[in-house]
């Protein structure tokens, strides 16, 4: 669904319709030949995005995916924490070539790796040529190893921000009902727009109380991009706010894993399943090689 002009009454309908979506349609064997790389972002902080990544990425390994999350807050890592792991090492050990990638990588529920970043962690921008072709050279022999790729970007509108979402293949938006989330939205997806070309984004509106929040944050922000701005925009989902999830945020496990049967857990099974009904691209922009290709070479 994009934000194409319909009555009202319609768009409530869709939105409707796509929540309340229990069962999954038939997921096409095909994307398991292709490598699909999502940046997960967000305007501002304290919306949920590192929640949503982690409870994607299992969601996503639920259905048998295989899923790498690359942990891009490079000041404040921590989507290990979620997962409850503590990685020995980081990217920081490997551009110092003490150890390879493969020992780097840490392994969550469901076989879901992450690769940490670890803070402070040198800036992906400023890498120098020998440390950008060690590393591709070392990402590209995983290219057949993964169907998902989850890069859990930070917030706002900085560089290393711009930086990863104009190097993956889509760009999923996570804000909330709150007003000043929607437009640090807006704005995030105005820059990537107006400065870096991006047309198209996908929108995951997280901590609603009732279906309607989600709608009207869809439609604000349809009616302004459709005014000012030459993009898509493509409602993936909506999350419930949940006070359970604190409680799973403290024991340090995803709340799709401490309470599968919950409506949170639904929605984000409803997300996940949303995602691999997209329709694939073909290579090699649905390619891992040519992702971290062209991640690097946007650094230099």
């Amino acid at each position: 669904m994009n934000n194409s002009h319909r009555p009202e009454s319609d768009q409530a309908k869709t939105l409707r319709n796509l929540n309340n979506s229990h069962q999954p349609t038939t997921i096409p064997d095909y994307q398991d030949r292709i490598t699909c790389v999502y940046s997960v972002t967000s305007g501002k902080g304290g919306v949920g995005k590192t929640a949503v990544t982690a409870n994607l990425a299992y969601s996503l390994a639920n259905l048998g995916k295989r899923v790498l999350i690359l942990d891009a807050d490079l000041g404040l890592a921590n989507i290990d924490v979620v997962f409850g792991l503590t990685p020995n090492y980081n990217l920081n050990h490997f551009f110092s070539g003490e150890q390879q990638l493969d020992d780097i990588l840490v392994e969550g529920p469901l076989g879901i790796k992450i690769l940490p970043a670890g803070s402070g962690v040198q800036n992906f921008i400023r890498l120098d040529g020998h440390q950008k072709m060690r590393l591709l050279d070392a990402l590209g022999a995983m290219h057949d190893t993964f169907d998902y790729v989850l890069i859990d970007t930070e917030a706002g509108i900085s560089e290393n921000v711009t930086y990863f979402n104009t190097a993956a293949q889509e760009i999923l938006v996570v804000t909330t009902p709150e007003p000043t989330a929607i437009t640090d939205a807006y704005a995030l997806m105005k820059l990537l727009s107006t400065t870096y070309h991006e047309k198209h984004f996908n929108l995951v509106v997280n901590q609603i109380e009732t279906e309607d929040d989600a709608l009207d944050v869809y439609k604000k922000l349809t009616m302004v991009a459709n005014r000012y701005l030459d993009i898509s925009i493509d409602f993936f989902g909506s999350i419930p706010r949940d006070r359970q999830m604190i409680d799973a945020i403290r024991k340090q496990r995803v709340i799709t894993e401490f309470l599968p049967n919950s409506k949170i857990s639904s929605s984000f099974g409803r997300l996940a399943n949303r995602i691999c009904l997209e329709p694939v691209h073909s290579p090699p922009k649905g390619n891992l090689q040519f992702f971290w290709n062209r991640l690097l070479n946007l650094g230099g």
